[in-house]
């Protein structure tokens, strides 16, 4: 049965700008909708209520997609958190799905968004174009999702270096700038890869 809708449930409003701008590239014609928390301990809180109501009137045709930060939780343990969550809501997961199959898609970006930028530097470089190129080739950047002492942090340092966003971080206008850059067959990020090949995966159900 193919998948008609899937609703994206994000932590923050970043995140949400982040794939309303990539969505319909790697989407098509499939409609979708993405739902903001406002932070991770809200999503978390909630999420069990949420997906209990989803239980309620889910069409087999819909999939639900989870998507929270690592930061710095134990990535097993906050999956299966997100597992429990579905499971307790009688809702089957990608991951372990009921015998009607799943309905739930859980993905962890390592350790935060930022790191799919990290992952697509040239879309960086072409969003602001007096960052450096070579970040890259930086040994502490050569994993986007293995970037130590956090990845916001990392990555508000090389864009301020550059004269970018002295005054902070502003993250809706850099998800905003970066994403139309973005091709996800050349991102690093082997969270972003895992992420990408689950929705061609649901595209192509």
């Amino acid at each position: 049965m193919s998948v008609e809708h899937i609703d994206f449930l994000v932590e923050e409003s970043s995140m949400e700008v982040f794939l309303r701008g990539l969505l319909p590239r790697l989407l098509g014609e499939l409609s979708f909708d993405v739902h903001p928390f406002q932070g991770k301990t809200e999503l978390l809180v909630q999420l069990p209520g949420r997906l209990k109501g989803y239980k309620a009137w889910l069409p087999k045709t819909y999939r639900v997609v989870v998507v929270v930060d690592q930061d710095n939780d134990d990535c097993v343990k906050l999956k299966q958190r997100l597992e429990q969550s579905a499971w307790q809501a009688g809702l089957g997961t990608c991951a372990c799905p009921s015998q009607e199959g799943f309905s739930v898609v859980n993905r962890i970006a390592i350790e935060e968004l930022e790191a799919w930028y990290f992952g697509d530097w040239n879309a960086v470089c072409a969003a602001y174009p007096r960052v450096s190129p070579k970040v890259p080739r930086k040994a502490k950047f050569r994993d986007p999702d293995a970037i130590a002492g956090g990845t916001w942090e990392a990555f508000e340092r090389e864009l301020r270096k550059a004269g970018y966003f002295r005054t902070g971080l502003r993250k809706l206008e850099v998800a905003r700038s970066v994403v139309p850059y973005l091709e996800p067959a050349r991102n690093t990020s082997h969270s972003f890869q895992v992420f990408w090949q689950t929705l061609r995966a649901l595209k192509g159900a």
